[in-house]
């Protein structure tokens, strides 16, 4: 049962992408983040996963249970199949899926499905129109290529990881993958503008039907890649001036005051009073209007140089206050200001709730029913509220029946031997 009640027109087959079906060929993190964002949107998404284990996610931040919450998060909304892709039999299995879906999504090692003779070209001979989202770490081509790596590395490779921390200490990684969820948007925007193109040729072409080529239908997505370009100017301000971005910890290079501060209750917030009427109304409600009148600090170059003095008269006034009180002051004064939420915090979070972000559904947990609460479904389309979560992530091989027998008429005995030993079944 969701928090938030179905909002009229969101049923399955009214979504944005209810009538497309997508193959997903992908584990971990990257690709079932593509995945699910296609399905949150009323796509068919049809998970295969390896016999007996199904995607590693399932035992990934596994703390009771069989199933990981992180496994049930990025596959909701999905239809989970066994194949056994070592196999001829599981492979063929793909290959007669092809035909029946609008697109595939893979995370593979470049190189992998083609030496199991699914690649592309043989997917393409199948299914012309067919669109392919590649995730790997450095892309399909160059000569890093066909290197294995994780988001972990992508990230280091992209630059992020060197401006993540303090200037003092090593680097630092953000406490989510951030590489492997941002590639996996991309993918998503990715095949959304192919199947877009598709539809658009197809309806230029009439009855002879889309023209595109194979190349104009794979959609590569690099880990390193994806994280390189949301490194803003990076690389310009270098090229332009040498500047080379270096750590600074709870700032943004160049920007101040924006920062982090501990409060009397020994809780955080985070205050962005770096625009220049803000930041006058800041150190007014701080108890410095010598601040705020100083010429020195009136352009944000000159706040930037006289960062530290600014951090120190902020935190000053922050620790003598609790963050509740500090906050109301702030908002009181206009100036962007917020608590650092943890899991209990964003779980209770008025807002969140109001715009149905929260979502409580019963989910298995060993041999255990619970009630469970996962975020809900973003952007907010179609009304003032998520999309209902339809269910989260499925148990390995909950639809291997129906989606083999369904769509490809297998039998029972042949559906055991393209999911391998144990059947695919629940």
């Amino acid at each position: 049962m969701s928090d938030t009640p179905e909002a009229p027109g969101t049923a399955e087959d009214a979504l944005p992408l209810s009538g497309l079906r997508v193959l997903e060929l992908g584990n971990y993190i990257a690709a079932p983040t593509a995945g699910r964002m296609l399905a949150d949107f009323g796509a068919e998404v049809i998970k295969v996963e390896r016999p007996g284990t199904g995607d590693e996610l399932r035992n990934w931040r596994l703390y009771r249970g069989t199933t990981s919450m992180l496994y049930r998060t990025l596959n909701r909304n999905k239809k989970s199949i066994v194949l056994d892709l070592k196999s001829p039999e599981g492979r063929q299995a793909v290959l007669d899926l092809v035909p029946h879906c609008d697109a595939v999504l893979e995370n593979f090692r470049p190189g992998t499905l083609e030496r199991w003779g699914i690649g592309p070209e043989e997917m393409n001979f199948r299914n012309p129109e067919l669109i392919i989202g590649r995730i790997s770490a450095f892309g399909q081509s160059g000569p890093m290529s066909a290197r294995p790596g994780f988001a972990a590395v992508a990230e280091a490779y992209a630059g992020f990881r060197e401006l993540v921390g303090d200037p003092d200490r090593p680097p630092v990684r953000v406490g989510i993958s951030i590489g492997d969820s941002i590639a996996g948007m991309q993918a998503a925007f990715g095949i959304v503008m192919a199947l877009y193109r598709r539809e658009a040729r197809r309806g230029a072409a009439g009855a002879s039907g889309d023209s595109t080529g194979l190349p104009q239908r794979i959609v590569d997505v690099a880990l390193n890649e994806a994280m390189f370009s949301v490194m803003e100017s990076l690389v310009p301000d270098y090229s332009a001036y040498g500047e080379v971005r270096t750590r600074t910890g709870g700032r943004t290079q160049g920007i101040a005051p924006s920062n982090a501060y501990v409060c009397a209750d020994g809780k955080s917030i985070v205050v962005a009073g770096n625009g220049d009427a803000i930041f006058q109304r800041y150190m007014r409600a701080i108890g410095r209007p010598d601040l705020a009148t100083d010429p020195g600090l009136q352009s944000n170059a000159g706040r930037w140089d006289r960062r530290d003095e600014l951090d120190e008269a902020i935190g000053a006034w922050a620790a003598g206050l609790p963050s509740a009180e500090a906050l109301t002051v702030l908002d009181e004064a206009g100036v962007p200001a917020g608590p650092i939420y943890t899991a209990p915090d964003l779980l209770d979070d008025p807002q969140l709730r109001a715009r149905g972000m929260i979502q409580t559904r019963t989910t298995t947990i060993g041999d255990e029913q619970a009630e469970v609460a996962f975020p809900g479904v973003t952007p907010v389309i179609g009304g003032d509220a998520s999309l209902p979560i339809r269910h989260v992530g499925p148990d390995l091989g909950e639809h291997t029946e129906e989606v083999l027998s369904g769509l490809l008429g297998y039998d029972p005995e042949r559906i055991a031997a393209v999911a391998g030993e144990d059947g695919g079944s629940t």
